[in-house]
């Protein structure tokens, strides 16, 4: 196998991911990921006085997004790279570690300590070693270099690494291509944001096809880093001494290679109270009858609580990810649906 050719790890590497890098990623993971359905309720819709189209990337393998970052990166190594290391809160580290399944090679993934059962277990499902850590004390990114360097592997990181970003872009162009055979162009495209690889590669896909749909990314309470970050033009700090159950989008600040493709493609964004988005996966099961975790939930949630662009006919909301443990859908269940 030829190791494809990628932009370079850097902030302007990233601003040369296009259309076509984009493009290229979603050939190479084809073969590995699902196509997720764009869903909609006519009861939602009534209920918003807009079309939602939801974006149900809870239904792809590993139950996450990540899956397609992770497998473009593991499919873009050459075949003398036999073990990787990530870190991720569980998402990224499920799609790694059923990415280097598809290639016959090991993974060794660093986890948070409180990172939810379901997560954990599923890491553990595809073969991979798993390394604990204190999210709170201590640094993942310093663990993972670490261990990088003690395997000879090669660091796959959840979101600012160019293969990663082109990878999660797919879901952008899927969503352009999939309202364009329905004969729209979306007006928004709602989309969580954590370290901000999925809303960067989804910003380029979408521009390329409808320059003038707006991107508008949704955060957690106190993890709004990336909103006042393009409020301010540069990079500020989330508020990590406060707890949020969107453990998926719980990041310190905007990704340095993610920011300078965000300040190009995001027009402003949403935050969202853990309570909203409690009620955001009760709304989605109810009416959409699907599963979400709160993180992936979020752009949902800001549509349910208005904090859309005004004067919307038709918006797009990614669902980013489904795996949540009972307990917590309980009490999603039990903080009840929107409407």
């Amino acid at each position: 196998m030829v190791e494809p050719i990628h932009p370079p790890q850097t902030p302007k590497g990233a601003l040369q991911i296009d259309l076509g890098v984009i493009e290229a990623a979603a050939a190479r993971i084809r073969p590995h990921i699902y196509k997720t359905p764009l869903l909609e309720s006519p009861r939602l819709n009534n209920f918003l006085g807009y079309r939602l189209l939801v974006k149900a990337e809870s239904l792809q393998h590993t139950g996450s997004f990540k899956l397609r970052g992770a497998t473009n990166a593991v499919w873009s190594l050459s075949d003398d790279v036999r073990h990787v290391v990530a870190f991720s809160s569980g998402n990224h580290a499920q799609g790694v570690a059923r990415a280097v399944t598809t290639r016959g090679i090991k993974a060794t993934i660093v986890m948070p300590e409180d990172t939810p059962a379901t997560k954990i277990e599923g890491t553990k499902a595809y073969g991979a070693d798993i390394i604990t850590y204190n999210r709170y004390t201590e640094s993942r990114e310093d663990i993972g270099a670490a261990l990088s360097e003690k395997y000879k592997a090669n660091l796959i990181k959840p979101y600012d690494d160019v293969r990663v970003i082109a990878g999660q872009g797919t879901v952008g162009l899927e969503i352009s291509q999939q309202t364009a055979e329905m004969g729209i162009a979306p007006d928004a495209v709602l989309c969580c944001c954590g370290g901000g690889g999925l809303i960067a590669g989804l910003g380029i896909a979408v521009h390329a096809h409808t320059p003038e749909t707006v991107i508008w990314c949704s955060e957690p309470k106190f993890y709004d880093d990336t909103k006042r970050s393009l409020e301010t033009g540069s990079i500020q700090q989330a508020d990590t001494d406060k707890s949020s159950i969107c453990d998926a989008i719980v990041t310190p600040e905007p990704g340095t290679l993610t920011f300078p493709i965000n300040r190009q493609h995001l027009s402003g964004g949403a935050v969202i109270s853990d309570d909203q988005a409690l009620k955001a996966v009760a709304t989605l099961f109810k009416h959409l009858k699907i599963v979400v975790e709160p993180g992936g939930a979020v752009a949902v949630a800001a549509a349910l609580t208005g904090q859309v662009p005004s004067g919307v006919d038709t918006v797009v909301a990614v669902a980013s990810g489904g795996n949540i443990d009972s307990d917590m859908f309980n009490r999603a269940l039990d903080a009840g649906a929107f409407f």
